[in-house]
């Protein structure tokens, strides 16, 4: 089944040269199936390569997926031009009578500031909101993982001395879980960040569950009993050359920044990328698509009304 995405989304070209089956939503809507209702809150400077990474995750099942993109109005965002947003953008006061199956929440370059301090917190507070109703499952990924689990359960995050940047080992522990299904006992995710949650944090927490962490860089992967909320602390999502695209940046910048570990064949720059995550990204959102989006949704999304998350 395709990927509903906006007409004219930049990322439709990019994933049509990848053999990647799009529809767009003029289509769509002539086919008598529901599509899966998925609401993107892309908070990354870089909205066109998220949004074409995220839409390549999700592209890779069965399932028809319509994709919403929102934007933070109290923010105004610099590295795009307005033209994208306002073609493509909502905000959540134009979708707050809306419900959908689920919802992604992206990281964002704001993590060595207090919570409180970034100028978008209180609307993301009413995201975090109306996520509770509106949404059935929700993934939470880096930054905006940390920030839903200081929002709701408490947990704060704490700056690190060196950034986390790298290719990271991982070990699934909890195999029998439905979002790590197929997952091999060891994995590779990619992480870029100042900040880390504490394992002991989250394991105080009797309503959170880690699926897969790292000796060296915490947990990764961390649900909620019944898959109503999902963080995601790395970047499963992210292509070949991200990575590398931070690190050059950040080099010609001058900024003191070390090599992204276990990323480059023998850690050299010039050398060539060792792309190693993407089959446990496809399975990891196929997996959330599947198991705690199409199987357990109401069919119609107003019976949201009836499962508000805790």
């Amino acid at each position: 089944m395709p990927l509903i995405i906006p007409n004219e989304l930049p990322a439709a070209e990019a994933l049509q040269s990848e053999n990647i089956f799009t529809m767009n939503r003029g289509r769509a809507v002539t086919q008598d199936i529901r599509p899966l209702k998925i609401v993107i809150v892309n908070l990354m400077p870089t909205k066109i390569a998220t949004e074409t990474q995220l839409a390549r995750a999700l592209s890779n099942t069965s399932l028809q997926v319509e994709m919403t993109l929102v934007t933070m109005d109290s923010h105004e965002s610099t590295h795009i031009s307005q033209e994208h947003l306002d073609s493509f953008y909502k905000t959540i006061d134009e979708i707050k009578d809306e419900y959908f199956d689920g919802m992604i929440l992206t990281g964002a370059p704001v993590e060595q500031m207090p919570y409180e301090e970034v100028d978008y917190w209180n609307e993301l507070c009413e995201i975090f909101e109306f996520a509770k109703t509106h949404v059935y499952s929700n993934m939470f990924i880096c930054w905006g993982a940390q920030a839903s689990l200081y929002y709701h359960y408490g947990i704060d995050k704490h700056l690190l001395e060196k950034k986390v940047f790298g290719v990271f080992e991982h070990k699934v522990v909890r195999p029998h879980n439905p979002l790590v299904r197929g997952f091999d006992e060891t994995f590779y995710a990619p992480h870029s960040r100042h900040t880390e949650v504490l394992r002991s944090d989250i394991e105080a927490c009797d309503k959170l569950r880690i699926l897969a962490d790292s000796p060296e860089v915490g947990p990764h992967i961390i649900s909620t009993e019944n898959g109503r909320q999902i963080f995601v602390l790395g970047h499963q999502e992210y292509d070949k050359g991200t990575l590398a695209g931070e690190y050059f940046r950040d080099v010609k910048k001058g900024l003191d920044i070390q090599v992204p570990k276990n990323y480059f064949k023998d850690d050299d720059p010039e050398g060539e990328i060792m792309f190693r995550w993407r089959a446990h990204a496809s399975l990891l959102f196929s997996n959330w698509l599947n198991y705690y989006v199409y199987q357990n949704t109401p069919y119609d999304l107003e019976e949201l009304k009836k499962h508000h998350q805790d």
